[in-house]
């Protein structure tokens, strides 16, 4: 059986006490009563004397066994408290490192217990909130430069116009217009993502059909599709069609998923949309032919602002807003999303309850 702190503090109150107590009556009465019946046996009327001595030898010997005992329960009780919480005293001052941004600082653990357990939750969550600050910093950087490479272009254009050096050509206006539109494009994915981190607390959960929803989307985006070229093949499974859902927000991620996938497959290529029920619920794959993803990029591509390429311009691969959005969307509904590459193409995938 495990022990637990509980039996480790009593244990070492009770231990030390009622050995220590039970050894020192043993042998000093042992020894008085060897003494008493000594005397009694050399001098029959010398019997009360001998009573009372051997009263008076208990009594004394028991005051110094309670005080020995107590000394060595101190004693004892202060060492195993300190081995105890050592680790607390660890964590209170880690936490203060924490709370002034230090997060490199980690609790050694020392028992496999109730602290023990405690040092692991807090390794855990100093883990994660150094992961969120380095995730945090990375998106300010980002976004700065999202902003920075528009900014600087309407800038140079109206100094040029200003300065008439540029002439207001009806393809200038055009140019500056693109210009405002990825910073007014950036703004809405924000603004999506935002929108995406509070679903929780506001889904219209309602059963629906996402063969339907699927449709719907890809109708949408059968343009996109025939102007590279790209194939769209269903693998709709039966008994995967009926969902509990809020039918916005599933659509937003179906929509981000299509959008990625067309905006990743090469020309030419294929992207297969698959859906079947299984124990976890319905899963709906999103697989799209073209190159491979790393290992190492895989379990960051829902992450905020992450693109695999970070050579690719925002005009070619997006803020890398699309994925965060549909993780937090599927997340919001109890679901889970997933992603894996190969030779043969990227898979991208959530997973609805149901």
């Amino acid at each position: 059986m495990r022990q637990r702190l509980l039996w480790k503090l009593l244990i070492g109150h009770i231990v030390p006490v009622f050995g220590g107590i039970a050894y020192m009556v043993w042998r000093e009465i042992h020894r008085a009563a060897a003494a008493y019946y000594e005397a009694i046996g050399s001098s029959p009327g010398a019997s009360l004397e001998a009573h009372h001595r051997f009263l008076d030898a208990i009594r004394y010997d028991l005051i110094w066994g309670a005080v020995a005992t107590l000394a060595l329960t101190l004693l004892v009780m202060y060492l195993v408290t300190r081995w105890v919480l050592r680790p607390l005293f660890q964590i209170t001052a880690i936490t203060r490192k924490v709370a002034d941004g230090n997060y490199s600082e980690r609790v050694n653990v020392v028992s496999r217990y109730e602290v023990g357990r405690l040092a692991d939750a807090f390794n855990h969550m100093a883990d994660n909130l150094e992961k969120i600050e380095r995730l945090r910093k990375n998106m300010v950087a980002d976004i700065a430069h999202e902003l920075r490479t528009p900014l600087t272009n309407l800038r140079g254009y109206l100094e040029g116009l200003s300065d008439a050096v540029i002439p207001p050509s009806r393809e200038t206006f055009r140019m500056l217009e693109q210009e405002v539109l990825r910073l007014v494009h950036l703004v809405e994915d924000l603004q999506q993502l935002a929108r995406a981190d509070a679903a929780r607390a506001f889904l219209d959960r309602q059963e629906l059909s996402l063969h339907e929803l699927l449709g719907q989307i890809l109708e949408l985006y059968r343009p996109n599709f025939q102007e590279k070229e790209i194939r769209v093949q269903w693998r709709l499974e039966p008994g995967s069609e009926l969902v509990t859902a809020d039918r916005d927000k599933l659509l937003q991620a179906i929509r981000n998923l299509a959008d990625n996938a067309w905006k990743y497959t090469p020309r030419g290529g294929m992207v297969t949309i698959s859906a079947r029920r299984s124990t976890h619920g319905v899963r709906t794959v999103f697989a799209n032919s073209g190159a491979m993803i790393g290992e190492k990029d895989i379990p960051f591509l829902f992450e905020r602002f992450y693109r695999a390429d970070r050579s690719r311009s925002r005009d070619a691969g997006g803020a890398g807003i699309g994925l965060a959005i549909v993780k937090e969307l599927i997340e919001a509904h109890g679901g889970t999303v997933g992603a894996e590459s190969d030779e043969q193409g990227t898979r991208v995938w959530f997973t609805l309850p149901g």
